[in-house]
């Protein structure tokens, strides 16, 4: 007995002395960086913290340094691996458990294998929104503590879990911390004033990139999330929580996405409950869930969000703190406890250390959840992901509030007098018969597509592939036609591409091919809509004037899967000719065509339709190009066309819609300058531009007087020399006058959302359509008679003018809200007034939510108008709205040549 008492002594003493090394060895936050990870007026660069994550993994067993990829300034991004040793040496083996547990092509039985055999894989970021410095901070912290620390609930969650802990935005940690860093004295220093965005090109609109996937930052990190890793959990963190509280967390408000499989739902109130059960615990006051926020589960697109229309579990926290000491204000009605908030924070000084503190507690709660039901966690999105690759399988009908409404009218129309009672105790006493939900929900018209095709032979087939590209580096799984087929009476060609429904991440393809049916979500009855978390609806298929047939019955044929996460690559040949036509309606037509005049090759213009034509001496580019060609002579009515000067408005601290612009003109090879308000005010822009673009909120309101907006940037003095040309913004006084003298000169201007405000400044013969008249006066419609956040809307467009060339008579246009315009029938004959879109009927919306659409009918929500011999474009909708309406691109390609 004594024997085995010292052999336990002396194995004990081993296992401490071991974790002492690991202790020892791994490098503590202060030891590199100067300072202690949430000390009051210090925050690391990306360079430090780089190099301290390189030291990590130098140091400890449990950590695998991985570089997932370059960001948009080509530094390197990495993810962090973290386990025990004995799950590091496994990795592939677990990734794979992971990835066959997630797309649900297994048995039950081999799932519940896998599942006990597996370890739970956790997703944690951080940075992502670099100016919420909490967030890289908390990451830092984090690893560092699983990297070194020895105590059993550290240690069964490195047993029992793979940690991703992955960087998300790593040239805004650079841009930031270099900001604040700046001044040597540290009351001085200050987050605001940063004098470009924190992302390339999207700055907070990084956040919105996850299901298009533009930028190199959310492509790494789609790679890791949606092909490689497929984590069950991941956990997203941001800043700020509402006023009066510390942190919002899950679980979140409605609606949620009713695509969604409903243990996604429960899952997430199990992961929320834990996480606010520890704070409560841990005496960490201040949490608030549900309606105590604005965060829902509708939208997709974020990085939070995707992730539920692929089965995880995602979590966001928005928590406050900064570098800079702050306080917890005083916000009476948040003070008494409820269901959302039962442990109310009274007012206090704030420091950075205390979100630090929060923070690591949050993911502590969420990795020893994962520990405890790490084969529950595997499990489960199998289920999920099999009930999905099920409902793809049968005949299904998915409810939404439409086909509720449609319900309840099939009901009044029976002879039923109200359903308003239906929700009531007393409802059972007026059940409807079953006979109207059957006329609704057993309508074949109602039920969910098996699979939709994508035929090779529509006009612009890059286009389709752009966006089929979207979906498998989602995770997706495409087929291609090997041969040509037949479906449902239609034939179509070899090569053209199919996404079918039976997979496990239905949801995600429900989501991309079909409308959004946002709910009408009001405060009270008669009162105004509670505006959605970001859009109510994005169906990506029709934003990228997709063609796709909707295909309900199963269906066969020669198709060959497209491996996971494998890019498709269009296959145009060039055809023999001496002359070649590209057509107007391929968005890489206009490409190729920027390749050619950079190169000195004339091209052509068809006057009637805008197709391009190009002699034989192009055919070296036009083999790179890999766009669809015809070989034809050029037509009598052409114009030969050259690259305009483009001139792109941004401001001081940088605009997100003129980032997105900027990127989608690199993309298509555009040359364009970026210019700013003082370049605008110093006049003589003719003899330097022939194009200037002004995106949304760069021109102010003529009521206002520009007083609206925001004086963009701080004071001259008080930032370097080389941003102070950046400040300022366009003043009636000063700006609209020399843009005046622009277009009498016989410049261009195109402006897009708000900026079409630039019309009424100019005097033009047009108004605001979204008014109506009390008193004798107009007043803009309340929101309680008209709403339309961001949705997809039907215009019907003028396909003769130039500016719409490439275009078809319908389109579908993003919609937030947008300018809408009354013309007069004199305007319009005059000339004086072209339109180029409009509202046809009184139902346009597409997808999403328009609460009173029926004020739209027969408003102009694009038009253009001469202007000495310039000419003003103006476009309501948002054309180019996170690079993802690629269908409406080229209403602003078709002004960029002379």
């Amino acid at each position: 007995m004594i024997k085995n008492y010292f052999k336990k002594l002396c194995f004990a003493f081993l296992i401490v002395s071991s974790s002492a090394v690991i202790a020892q060895e791994v490098p503590t936050p202060k030891s590199h960086f100067g300072f202690s990870i949430g000390d009051d007026y210090q925050l690391a660069t990306y360079t430090q913290t780089e190099a301290y994550f390189k030291k990590l993994a130098e140091t400890s067993k449990r950590v695998k340094l991985i570089d997932i990829g370059k960001t948009e300034e080509g530094r390197s991004q990495y993810m962090l691996i973290v386990s025990s040793p004995e799950n590091i040496q496994k990795l592939e083996r677990y990734k794979e458990i992971s990835q066959q547990l997630a797309h649900a092509e297994i048995t039950p039985e081999q799932a519940k294998a896998l599942a006990q055999e597996g370890k739970a894989v956790v997703w944690i970021d951080g940075g992502l929104h670099a100016n919420e410095t909490v967030g890289a901070h908390q990451l830092i912290q984090t690893v560092y503590e699983f990297a070194s620390k020895t105590d059993p609930e550290t240690m069964k969650i490195l047993d029992n879990v793979i940690i991703l802990f992955t960087h998300a935005n790593p040239d805004g940690q650079e841009l930031v911390s270099n900001w604040y860093m700046r001044e040597k004295d540290p009351k001085k220093r200050s987050l605001s004033g940063l004098p470009r965005l924190y992302e390339k090109y999207a700055g907070h609109d990084n956040n919105r990139d996850f299901f298009m996937l533009n930028l190199k930052e959310t492509q790494n990190i789609g790679r890791q999330l949606f092909v490689d890793w497929i984590p069950q959990i991941m956990y997203n963190h941001h800043q700020a929580g509402p006023a009066g509280t510390v942190v919002a967390g899950p679980p979140y408000r409605d609606p949620f996405n009713y695509v969604f499989d409903p243990t996604l739902l429960t899952s997430l109130d199990a992961v929320g409950a834990a996480m606010h059960n520890r704070m409560n615990v841990e005496g960490k006051p201040g949490y608030t869930q549900r309606g105590g926020s604005v965060f829902s589960t509708w939208y997709n697109g974020g990085l939070r969000t995707t992730t539920y229309f692929h089965n995880m579990i995602g979590l966001l926290t928005e928590i406050v703190g900064s570098p800079t000491p702050s306080e917890i204000p005083l916000v009476p009605a948040r003070l008494l406890p409820n269901s959302d908030s039962p442990n109310p924070i009274t007012p206090r000084k704030w420091y950075f250390k205390n979100s630090i503190d929060y923070s690591v507690s949050l993911n502590y709660a969420v990795l020893n959840y994962a520990q405890r039901y790490h084969d529950e966690l595997l499990f489960n999105i199998y289920q999920m992901g099999k009930n999905s690759i099920d409902r793809g399988k049968k005949d299904t009908w998915s409810f939404s509030p439409k086909k509720i409404e449609a319900i309840n009218n099939a009901a009044k129309k029976g002879g039923l007098s109200s359903v308003a009672g239906d929700d009531s105790e007393f409802g059972a006493r007026r059940a409807m018969s079953v006979k109207y939900f059957d006329t609704v929900m057993n309508a074949p018209t109602n039920r969910d597509p098996r699979g939709y095709i994508l035929s090779a032979d529509q006009a612009d087939f890059n286009s389709a592939i752009k966006f089929l590209n979207a979906l498998i580096r989602t995770g997706i799984v495409v087929q291609k036609a090997t041969a040509p087929f037949s479906v449902a009476g239609k034939n179509y060609p070899a090569g053209s591409y199919v996404v079918k429904t039976d997979q496990a991440f239905r949801p995600h393809v429900l989501d991309m091919f079909e409308p959004q049916d946002h709910p009408n979500d009001f405060k009270y009855d008669g009162g105004a809509p509670i505006p959605p978390y970001d859009a109510a609806g994005w169906t990506l298929a029709y934003l990228m004037d997709v063609k796709f047939d909707r295909i309900q019955d199963d269906f066969s044929g020669p198709f060959e899967r497209n491996p996971f996460g494998k890019l498709l690559v269009p296959e145009n040949k060039l055809p023999a000719g001496s002359s070649y036509v590209l057509s107007a309606a391929q968005n890489d037509s206009y490409t190729a065509v920027n390749d050619l005049l950079k190169n000195k090759v004339d091209v052509y213009r068809s006057k009637e339709n805008g197709d391009f034509y190009v002699s034989s001496a192009g055919k070296s580019i036009l083999e790179k190009a890999n766009v669809k060609l015809k070989s034809a002579a050029a037509p009598k009515n052409k114009t030969k066309i050259t690259a305009a000067r483009i001139g792109l408005w941004d401001n001081y601290g940088g605009s997100m819609a003129s980032g997105w612009l900027r990127f989608i003109m690199e993309q298509y090879h555009y040359n364009a300058t970026v210019i700013y308000p003082q370049d605008i005010d110093a006049g003589n822009l003719k003899s330097k531009y022939d194009v200037i673009i002004f995106v949304g909120g760069a021109i102010p309101s003529v009521q206002a007087g520009g007083a609206s907006l925001r004086n963009f940037g701080p004071k001259a003095e008080e930032i370097p020399e080389e941003y102070r040309n950046r400040l300022g913004r366009i003043t009636p006084d000063k700006s609209i006058p020399q843009l005046k003298k622009f277009l009498e000169d016989g410049g261009d201007v195109v402006t897009i959302g708000s900026s079409t405000n630039l019309a009424y400044h100019l005097n033009l013969p047009v108004r605001n359509a979204m008014v109506e008249i009390i008193n004798g006066e107009e007043k803009r419609l309340p929101a309680e008679k008209y709403y339309v956040p961001g949705s997809v809307l039907n215009v019907g467009v003028d396909t003769k003018l130039a500016s719409a060339w490439g275009m078809e008579k319908e389109a579908d246009v993003y919609f937030d809200n947008s300018p809408v315009f009354k013309i007069t029938s004199d305007a319009i004959a005059s000339g004086k007034i072209k339109p180029l879109m409009w509202f046809e009927n009184a139902s346009p919306l597409r997808s999403g939510w328009a609460w009173g659409q029926a004020y739209l009918q027969d408003g102009v929500t694009a038009f253009e108008a001469p202007v000495g011999k310039g000419k003003l474009l103006a476009f309501g909708p948002e054309i180019a709205f996170r690079a993802q309406t690629h269908g409406t691109f080229k209403l602003i390609f078709n002004q960029l040549y002379k």
